[in-house]
Order: C-alpha cells, then sequence, then structure tokens
C-alpha cells in the first residue's frame, strides 16, 4: 500500500516526460494524468475536462481538480513544468503526502529537442516512418534563458524539500529507458506490481549526434565554451539570508518617501535632509515600521518612492570600524572588540580612543578588523555576520522578500539622487543635502591605501562584483 495519496512528476518540455507517462500508465494502481495543471490546456490537448473537472473550473479553484486526482481510483498524479499553475506547485511541494518525480535532461540536448518540435510541430512519435527531420540553429541568448528558467526551478524545488525534511525520486533521461530503475520507482509509490517490459509505442524523435541536428554546431560548441558550468568563477557566498529588515526603514510625516537603509550608510545626512524635506525635527520622522504598518503606509501613499543607498565597501567597513568597534557609544560592540583582540589578535588597542588618535595605530587595527571581515564573511569565525558589516548585496537580497527599492542611489551622487526623487513625488522645492562625510573621514584619507583597497575587496568581493566599484581613490 502506498504511503502517497498523489504524485508530481516535475520536469521540462523534452525530458521525456511522454514516455515516463506510459510507463507509469503501465503499473498496477497508477494513473497519470497528462499536464493536468498546464495553462493551455487541462491534461491533454483539446480535452474540455478532466475527473469531471472543466478548464474554467480549474482556473478559479485549482485544488478542485488536485482533489479529484486525490480521489481517483489507486494513485493519481501529472506531469507539471516550471510554467504550470504556481499555486498548485506550492501546495503539492509542501505536502509530504504527495510523491515527488524529478525528471531531467542535459538542458543542450532538451533544447534542441525543443527548437526542432516547435519547427516541425510534432512533439510525439510512434512510427519512425513519420519522422520529420529537421535541423536548429542555436540561438545562444535563447539557450542562456532556458538554461536560467530550468535551473531556477530545479534549485527552488531542491531548497523547498530541503526545509521542509522532504526527499524525492530522482531520474534522468538516461533512467528512462532502464527497466530496473523504472521499477524502483514503483517500489517508491508503493505500486503492487512491476513491468515485465517497458512501453516502447514512443520512439525517440532525434536520435543522431548533435552535430547531425545543429546547422551551426561549430558556433554552438563554441559559444558553449564561455559557459561555466562548475561556476569555477562564482564569487563564494556564505552569508546568512536576511530579512527585509522593515523596523529601519525610515519616512517623513508628509512627503511620499521611504528610505530603505543598508546599515552603514549615510543616514545622518538622508534623515537630516527628510526631515527639512518636510519642515520638522528629525524626532517627527517615521520609524520602527511593522509589516501592516507599512503596507498602511504605503496605501495612504499612491505614487511614493522608495530608495537605499550604496557605500562604498572602503568608506563603510571604516565606518563599521570606527561606530561599531572602537566606540564605547550606544552602538559600539565593546565586547567585540575584546573578541577581536583575543581571539583573533586584531591589534585595537585596550583605550580604543588610541586608535582615533594614531594614523600608524589606526591602519594595523583597521587592516586587522578588515582581515577579520574577511574570515567572518566566508563563515569561518563564530561571531555572528552583524547587519552592519554585512554585505549590501545580502541586505538588498533580504529587502525584496518585501519590496524592491525604487532607486538604489550612490552616496557619490546622492544629493542628485534625492531631487530625482523629490520630482518624482511631486516636489518642487527641496533643502540642499548636508555632508554626508564620516566624522571620521579624515583618518581615512590618511592611511587609505592598495593595501587598505585589496584587503576590503577580499572582504566585500560580491559587492564589488555586483555593483561594479572601482577603488575608492
Amino acid at each position: 500500500m502506498s504511503v502517497f495519496d498523489y504524485f508530481i512528476v516535475l520536469a521540462e518540455m523534452r525530458t521525456g516526460s511522454n514516455f515516463l507517462e506510459s510507463n507509469l500508465n503501465r503499473m498496477s494502481d497508477v494513473t497519470c494524468y497528462g499536464e493536468a495543471f498546464n495553462p493551455a490546456f487541462i491534461g491533454y490537448p483539446n480535452s474540455g475536462d478532466l475527473l469531471g473537472i472543466s478548464r474554467a473550473q480549474r482556473e478559479k479553484q485549482p485544488e478542485l481538480l488536485l482533489d479529484a486526482i486525490k480521489a481517483s481510483p489507486g494513485l493519481g498524479g501529472f506531469r507539471f513544468f516550471n510554467d504550470h499553475d504556481p499555486r498548485v506547485l506550492n501546495t503539492c511541494l509542501a505536502d509530504p503526502r504527495c510523491a515527488k518525480i524529478i525528471l531531467t535532461r542535459n538542458p543542450i540536448d532538451s533544447f534542441v529537442s525543443l527548437q526542432i518540435a516547435r519547427m516541425t510541430g510534432q512533439w510525439k512519435m510512434t512510427n519512425v516512418n513519420r519522422a520529420k527531420p529537421q535541423h536548429a540553429t542555436f540561438d545562444p541568448e535563447a539557450f542562456a534563458l532556458h538554461l536560467e528558467t530550468i535551473q531556477a526551478f530545479q534549485v527552488l524545488v531542491l531548497n523547498t524539500l530541503q526545509k521542509s525534511g522532504q526527499t524525492a525520486f530522482y531520474l534522468a533521461y538516461e533512467d528512462l529507458q532502464d527497466l530496473d530503475v523504472i521499477n524502483g520507482l514503483a517500489a517508491y509509490l508503493g505500486a503492487a506490481g512491476r513491468l515485465a517490459k517497458l512501453d516502447r509505442k514512443l520512439k525517440k524523435q532525434n536520435p543522431g549526434p548533435m552535430s547531425d541536428k545543429v546547422v551551426n554546431f561549430s558556433d554552438m560548441a563554441a559559444e558553449l565554451a564561455r559557459f561555466d558550468r562548475f561556476d569555477l568563477h562564482r564569487t563564494p557566498n556564505f552569508e546568512p539570508r536576511r530579512g527585509p529588515a522593515i523596523p529601519t526603514y525610515i519616512a517623513p510625516p508628509t512627503s511620499a518617501l521611504l528610505y530603505m537603509p543598508l546599515r552603514s550608510g549615510p543616514d545622518d545626512a538622508i534623515c537630516d535632509w527628510l526631515a527639512r524635506l518636510d519642515n520638522v525635527p528629525e524626532s517627527a520622522l517615521l520609524r520602527n515600521f511593522a509589516q501592516k504598518s507599512l503596507r498602511d503606509w504605503m496605501g495612504m501613499h499612491p505614487g511614493f518612492r522608495s530608495f537605499a543607498v550604496l557605500r562604498h565597501p572602503v568608506a563603510r567597513a571604516h565606518a563599521v570600524f570606527c561606530d561599531r568597534i572602537l566606540s564605547d557609544g550606544p552602538n559600539g560592540l565593546p565586547e567585540l572588540r575584546a573578541t577581536l583582540r583575543k581571539v583573533f589578535q586584531v591589534p585595537v588597542p585596550a583605550d580604543a580612543t588610541d586608535a582615533l588618535d594614531d594614523a600608524a595605530v589606526h591602519k594595523v587595527a583597521f587592516l586587522g578588523f578588515l582581515r577579520f571581515l574577511h574570515h567572518n564573511l566566508s563563515g569561518q569565525t563564530s561571531v555572528r555576520i552583524d547587519p552592519s558589516w554585512a554585505s549590501q548585496c545580502m541586505l538588498l537580497q533580504g529587502m525584496a522578500q518585501f519590496a524592491v527599492p525604487d532607486i538604489i542611489a550612490r552616496e557619490d551622487r546622492l544629493e542628485a539622487d534625492l531631487q530625482i526623487l523629490a520630482k518624482q513625488v511631486g516636489l518642487t522645492h527641496f533643502p540642499d543635502l548636508a555632508p554626508a562625510r564620516h566624522p571620521q573621514q579624515d583618518m581615512l584619507d590618511a592611511i587609505y591605501d592598495q593595501q587598505v583597497e585589496s584587503a576590503v575587496r577580499d572582504a566585500y568581493a560580491r559587492d564589488y562584483l555586483a555593483f561594479g566599484f572601482a577603488n575608492w581613490a
């Protein structure tokens, strides 16, 4: 008896899912109902309904069809591609009573096969005498999009199963011809019997080598050589995912602007500008939003504009060092400063003011802190990655879970960007921006050299790459 109520075949076009379905339907008490949630049809082309559920009913309430599949005799299921109804995908991935079958194929093979099928209109073949030979022309941009789409879908499925403690039955295109593997799938599903042989009515449509199927094969080979299959040139990321940090957002009481701070940025100058924009004290700025109160604010300010501000990694790392490590004020981290000295051998003086007065001492201590940052952001320390020094790339990704800023401004042209924002919300008069220069920037000017630049690049390689930062000076 199966431990599952139904199953989903997670695949893509031209991966062999039709062949798999034909063999699933030969198993005892197993029925696959085609592409039940394809937006273009229901189950199969030219079908008006499935299990008594019409397309219109399915569009309005997809759970009706899902329930009908669960209630069908034996174990029912369906094939699902990345462009099918996402409402159903979310339900199935979260349901441990849904068996997941994941079918994959070499993406260049599926891509070329898809191009040929689209040209010939032949999606299935049972008689080789009716084959419609055709040659594809490789389009690198179309393939890149094809690859990105299927990889994103596969990562979504994998991560969802991982987070919910589930697993799936994995099949490669080549596995479909292995009777023992297909019978292993029958065991996974809890089917009563096993297949004595595979259903081979469906024929492989393009059996020749790739060089016989692609007109510009040499061009394709050269283009594919540019793809980094093993992602050798990626910048590794070991930072934890972050939330949107909504409580840090700031808005003026009247003007329809929303500031989404990236920690350790030019907050003082921006808050001063927002307050003077509405001619109020800074204490009147709206802060400490929750999701509900922020949604309420958005609803009351149609046409609002939101923005975040990027700070150069050198200036930002130095601001963190001064404001969080060397400071004994409310934002300071004296315990971390002690840990940096004792555990990570960062030469921060016991009296932090010494590092603020002496440029030579300051530079040595700052370089030691940058080495710590490199190890910390690489997941090599026991110290948590604080939002004040987390990469700006990760902070923005966290914000995007709730809302993406309309403008990601740059500190070095902040006044011009703020004027653009003000004009976009209908303002014609706006104050000048007070200097955003950090109080300790003179010290940074004194110690900055290529050694400092290189150390910051080591720590924030992803930010340099993602945002195109040049050397600080």
